[in-house]
């Protein structure tokens, strides 16, 4: 299969009004560049998230592609939506928040081009190295990083983060559940995959409330990460089966 678009940019957004414009801004910048474009997913905000998005598509934005959910289906339903939409060889996944800098995304691509040696990478994954969520919120990101590197061995100090690179086979290759987004790195390697984390910039959230509180997400967060660890249990796809001739 060709590309003519060598990146999606894949963007699930939720009440985002304010955030999306200088957002969608600093990708175009980012990716001046590459072959590219920009896909959000409109996850049934009430807000004027359509509307801006619409006047920036009918403004003449051709790299700006528009998905939209009736009713909120959530951040892992979005991304896929938006993965099987996309035109790219590789998904560069950001949050709708603003708090991911696009400026990130260059490098990124430059170690799956295997311009630093790194040939054969399926998931660069963003590791937020200055944390700018308040205190809680960082405490309870440790906790549940901690929990599941030692359930799931996924060698990943930030699966939070919403900054990933993934090769676009590789991701629909993976088994759908809503919240997978948390464990991509997991899954990937479930799936014998090759990936490396990457040190990116994280930022303060200058709009909009947050759409998840620590309890929700550790409620959710231990289901899911009893799913995922039974999952990887049972799994046989880190073989290969090598055909015989003769």
């Amino acid at each position: 299969m060709s590309y003519e678009i060598f990146v999606s940019v894949l963007i699930p957004a939720k009440n985002e009004a304010n955030n999306l414009k200088p957002l969608i801004e600093e990708v175009r910048a980012a990716l001046a560049d590459e072959a590219y474009e920009i896909i959000v997913v409109d996850d049934g905000s009430t807000d004027a998230t359509l509307h801006e998005l619409r006047q920036m598509k009918n403004s003449g934005l051709s790299t700006l592609r528009i998905l939209r959910h009736e009713r909120s289906l959530g951040q892992s339903t979005s991304l896929y939506h938006a993965a099987l939409a996309a035109k790219g060889q590789w998904l560069a996944t950001l949050d709708g928040d603003g708090q991911n800098d696009p400026a990130d995304i260059p490098g990124m691509l430059a170690l799956v081009r295997g311009e630093q040696g790194l040939a054969g990478i399926q998931l660069v994954a963003g590791h937020r190295v200055n944390r700018r969520d308040n205190a809680s919120k960082r405490w309870a990101s440790r906790f549940a990083n901690g929990l599941r590197s030692r359930m799931l061995k996924d060698q990943t100090p930030d699966t939070g983060c919403g900054l990933k690179l993934i090769e676009r086979a590789a991701f629909l290759r993976l088994p759908y559940f809503d919240h997978m987004h948390r464990y991509i790195p997991a899954l990937i390697q479930r799936h014998n995959g090759r990936m490396i984390t990457h040190p990116v910039n994280h930022r303060h959230r200058t709009s909009g409330v947050s759409k998840y509180g620590n309890l929700d997400r550790a409620l959710v967060g231990i289901l899911d990460l009893i799913g995922v660890w039974w999952l990887i249990r049972r799994t046989r796809l880190n073989a290969i089966a090598q055909e015989i001739e003769g």
